[in-house]
């Protein structure tokens, strides 16, 4: 037998290292970002056509390249930063991994055109496949134009698993979003399929993020700044009502590189405890600066996990930090130059407090309470006898009682039975009270209703589509770039869901029909709280599309807590509950019910 072992062709060997290095058009548009940004740019333009499946093209007016240099860039492990190998231990730069130009010409097909400040005439490359096809000399602008064209032209089995065109968009928008916050000093644009998505003037940190989140956030943004010998905090944090029910915008960044890190997300959240609800995320743009050796990028391939040498000294300066912002917005008033001037009038900023208004401030009750040593348990309160505790425990009048004689269908294969002629009660506009055959059940209105509905939507989502009826009058809905990117994705889905609806201009959808059986009125919350709970989804791969849609609508079109059920309604659902496959439980794993059975009521009063 001969031998087996034998070195693989340079191409092959290329494409398979290219595969680490870029593994979607967002990989692309990073690495090229990075390097315009390394070249010194003040301006950089990003072109992408066919969500950067045809075109990923980076133009910017930084230092250039030589002739020499132009060619040497796409050779495997070339690279300006480095020397010796302790140089990997003190980068500071973006684009030091030297693999990327040769990686995307491995799988690509590249052109070049670049220039120096100095030289009067500039370089022209193409190359495809890792060879140099065509070298010229050009005249052309200081600085490089560099395109990557029809990724993986040359590897059709990486093709196939590139994802669609929108949610390749999104990808490339994050990592774009991502560099443009490192660098508000520089001047960056998006254009999409000829569309300028973003255009990003030149700014403080601050602008830059308004430019990019919303100016509806200039008020709600808390400046973080804390310098230490060990390390600097800076950037912006979310006062607590900016917090969402779903991870939006989270950026940390260390010596402005992006990075993703449970760890220090957990020291920003503890910041905010006891400020907002533990299932809610707050907004924040953050940036470490630290000795890099006390860093190990070099952790993960797209260098988005890294090590710190002390993870605990990072936690605690983090967490300490966003901590201080925090407690300073609320009573340190803050200089704001886009203040309204007519604010600046009013009576309550104007006018001083004159010292019977301290007096009489201070007479009160509620004052004393409060600045008294072990006063603030006694705050007065306007119904301080004991009549509402006993109204707690005696009948509620407005609670609605059903009507008997409604006919209840047996749930399959949990051994309950409604009584026939039982009393449905409505507690606390939350739960439904109903009698069974061995005790009661405790119904959650709401993840009942949450069950029924994604077994609907379910049936639905692979089957006849749910119709819809058109609105009388049709919802806009203005969102920020990323979520009309996101929305753009799902609007055929939507559509075999029960919601048509249409693109009307940049970032701006109308919502032209919803389902037929649901009452209209409330269709643009639902789409936004819908994105919102889709982008919770976006990192679990677990689910499909089409899953993340189905159990993201049956919790927006819930009958939320808090809503009063007549008692047709009230039968009408716990019917329905007990009709599906799966009633006791909802899709993310909540009880629907509780049961409650005569021996364990019996056994709570020792019968």
């Amino acid at each position: 037998m001969g031998d087996i072992i034998h070195l693989l062709p340079d191409n092959i060997a290329n494409q398979i290292a290219a595969g680490e290095v870029i593994q979607r058009p967002a990989s692309a548009v990073k690495e090229l970002l990075e390097n315009a940004v390394d070249a010194g740019a003040t301006e950089i333009q990003l072109i992408v056509n066919d969500a950067g499946k045809q075109l990923v093209q980076v133009i910017d007016n930084g230092k250039g390249m030589s002739e020499l240099d132009a060619r040497m860039c796409f050779e495997r492990h070339a690279t300006s930063k480095i020397k010796e190998i302790e140089d990997l231990f003190h980068i500071r730069t973006m684009g030091f991994r030297g693999e990327a130009l040769a990686s995307i010409a491995a799988v690509s097909q590249v052109e070049l055109k670049t220039k120096r400040a100095g030289d009067t005439t500039g370089t022209y490359l193409e190359i495809d496949n890792s060879t140099v096809r065509k070298q010229e000399i050009v005249a052309c602008a200081d600085g490089t134009n560099i395109a990557m064209k029809n990724l993986f032209f040359n590897v059709p089995a990486r093709r196939n698993f590139l994802k669609s065109n929108p949610a390749e968009m999104r990808h490339i928008v994050d990592e774009f979003i991502r560099v443009a916050l490192s660098f508000p000093h520089i001047f960056f644009s998006l254009t999409s399929n000829g569309q300028e998505v973003f255009h990003l003037d030149k700014g403080s940190l601050k602008q830059r993020i308004l430019q990019i989140i919303g100016t509806q956030y200039n008020a709600k943004l808390v400046s973080v700044q804390e310098k230490t010998d060990y390390m600097n905090t800076f950037g912006f944090v979310g006062k607590p009502e900016t917090a969402k029910k779903t991870r939006g915008d989270q950026y940390l960044f260390v010596n402005n590189r992006f990075i993703r890190s449970p760890y220090l997300n957990h020291a920003i959240m503890s910041a905010y405890q006891e400020l907002i609800p533990s299932d809610s995320f707050p907004l924040y743009v953050l940036f470490l600066e630290l000795d890099p050796v006390q860093v190990d990028v070099n952790v993960h391939p797209t260098k988005q996990e890294i090590k710190f040498e002390d993870e605990k000294i990072v936690y605690a300066f983090v967490q300490a930090a966003v901590k201080h912002a925090l407690a300073q917005f609320s009573i340190t008033p803050t200089l704001d130059f886009d203040l309204d001037p007519s604010i600046q009038h009013l009576d309550a900023v104007s006018k001083p407090v004159t010292e019977e208004k301290k007096a009489s401030v201070a007479s009160s009750s509620l004052y004393q309470s409060f600045t008294q040593k072990h006063q603030a348990h006694f705050i007065e309160s306007k119904s301080s006898n004991l009549g509402d505790w006993k109204n707690f425990f005696t009948k509620d009048e407005s609670v609605e009682p059903a009507s008997t004689g409604f006919e209840f269908e047996k749930p399959v294969g949990v051994g309950i039975s409604l009584k026939e002629d039982c009393t449905l009660i409505q507690v606390f506009q939350t739960y439904i009270l109903a009698a069974t055959n061995r005790g009661f059940v405790l119904v959650h209105q709401q993840l009942a209703h949450e069950r029924i509905l994604y077994e609907k939507l379910s049936a639905a989502a692979s089957g006849r589509p749910v119709t819809y009826q058109r609105s009388l009058f049709p919802a806009t809905v203005e969102l920020s770039t990323q979520d009309a990117v996101l929305l753009e994705e799902l609007l055929s889905d939507l559509l075999h869901l029960g919601y048509l609806v249409e693109p009307f201009g940049k970032d701006t959808f109308v919502i032209q029909g919803s389902p037929a059986d649901l009452e209209q009125g409330n269709e643009k919350m639902v789409i936004e709280n819908l994105l919102e709970q889709f982008k919770h989804f976006s990192s679990d791969l677990k689910f499909s599309k089409r899953e993340k849609l189905v159990r993201s609508l049956a919790q927006q079109q819930a009958i939320k807590s808090g809503n009063s059920l007549s008692s047709a309604e009230m039968a009408a659902l716990v019917n329905e509950l007990f009709a599906c496959s799966q009633p006791g439980v909802t899709a993310n794993g909540s009880p629907t019910y509780i049961e409650f059975q005569k021996e364990y009521i019996n056994s709570l009063f020792r019968k």
